[in-house]
């Protein structure tokens, strides 16, 4: 693993996880929308299903993805870590990694293509925060997956 007590940063990370749960990937005044549900604030705080679009189910089914390819990541590595041999490197954990950062990278993609087919931008609309945890996560995510794919195993 990595030297120096600084081995966890190398630890697969389901980062997808953190784009997917939270709320606000599109932010206009009191209104929020995510991939899941439309919110409203106001006197009440209402939540309606989002759209059935095909555009914004795939968007959904990338991020599930992501998820899933990232904590069979983690689990990969902890199988790899007491089965491989002194020099051998993580290449499965590694391509999992990888895939989990394409399906992000797809995803956040999509969503910024046809946005404006399920809302219209105006200029109180921006994007959440959620939004931008999927561009971070994809880059970490590939980084991460290309060092596991040169990485070594030390004893």
């Amino acid at each position: 693993m990595g030297g120096h007590g600084h081995g966890w940063l190398l630890l697969p990370r389901p980062s997808s996880l953190t784009v997917s749960v939270p709320q606000q990937w599109l932010v206009n005044g009191g209104h929020m929308a995510d991939l899941w549900q439309n919110c409203t604030s106001g006197a009440v705080f209402q939540c309606l299903a989002s759209s059935s679009n095909e555009w914004l189910q795939s968007v959904q089914a990338m991020m599930i993805l992501s998820v899933i390819f990232s904590v069979l990541s983690l689990f990969l590595f902890f199988c790899q870590l007491f089965t491989l041999t002194k020099g051998g490197r993580f290449y499965i954990t590694g391509v999992f990694q990888i895939l989990a950062g394409l399906c992000v990278m797809s995803g956040a993609a999509i969503y910024t293509v046809r946005h404006t087919d399920w809302h219209q931008a105006s200029e109180n609309t921006s994007y959440g925060f959620a939004y931008i945890l999927a561009w971070l996560a994809f880059p970490l995510a590939l980084a991460s997956g290309i060092i596991y794919v040169i990485l070594r195993k030390r004893e």
